[in-house]
């Protein structure tokens, strides 16, 4: 598969919605994890990213603004052990209590579907990391619509051995419409340089400037297990 500079799949599509790319920098040092929101709406523009701990956090940037908070506010990153979860939806939380009982990725996406926002049935975006002792695997998945009218859930996971400078992006949306056309077919595959400061950029410039909301970038060294990351919001809170 021929890989693509994240740039050139950003930069003239003006709304790919939510998006996860997971993969290997350059020199096999750092497992790559990177997460964007957009929006159309107030409500959807009106969020920031915030770190708590070892987990990302979606706050509304005004609570006064905010009119539903069921599909806009949840945790896209969380934790589990030697598993880094990232979703565009609350299954990270499915995800995480399947688990912590011995459940898998797989098993805990069985039980859910894409969003019930008709027309649009938002498909639901998921990858984890696993870790294991100076390497480590990822898996990405989608829930998505079977039909034009949300009664079937077709679902699909892909499972990845990474591979150095390379990485695998999903998103919710091919483009912008109304309805908002769903992610069709594989991740892309792309190339993840080894420096976290160039990647962060390349996805944020090229974002479309009205709709992009906010993103987060994690670099994990797999030698040591520590990480670097960086949180990039539209929206800045003032500080008092």
């Amino acid at each position: 598969m021929s890989k693509h500079d994240i740039k050139e799949l950003l930069i003239n599509n003006e709304y790919p919605g939510r998006g996860i790319v997971t993969g290997q920098t350059e020199d096999g040092k750092c497992a790559v994890a990177a997460y964007f929101i957009m929006g159309r709406s107030e409500n959807s523009r009106n969020r920031v990213f915030v770190r708590e701990e070892d987990t990302v956090m979606i706050h509304p940037f005004d609570p006064a603004k905010l009119s539903d908070p069921s599909l806009v506010i949840y945790a896209p990153l969380r934790t589990f052990k030697n598993n880094l979860i990232v979703t565009n939806g609350d299954q990270t939380d499915t995800i995480y209590a399947s688990l912590s009982v011995g459940g898998t990725f797989d098993s805990a996406l069985q039980s859910r579907r894409f969003e019930p926002d008709a027309p649009n049935f938002t498909p639901r975006i998921s990858a984890m990391l696993t870790f294991t002792e100076g390497a480590f695997s990822y898996k990405m998945s989608i829930l998505k619509s079977a039909d034009e009218s949300g009664t079937k859930c077709s679902r699909f996971t892909f499972d990845y051995e990474p591979l150095c400078g390379t990485g695998h992006f999903i998103h919710t949306y091919r483009c912008d419409g109304n309805p908002i056309p769903s992610f069709t077919g594989e991740p892309s595959c792309v190339t993840v340089p080894d420096d976290i400061d160039t990647f962060t950029n390349d996805i944020w410039k090229s974002l479309n400037p009205q709709n992009k909301v906010s993103l987060y970038v994690r670099y994990t060294y797999l030698e040591t297990g520590g990480f670097e990351d960086r949180l990039i919001n539209k929206n800045k809170r003032k500080v008092i």
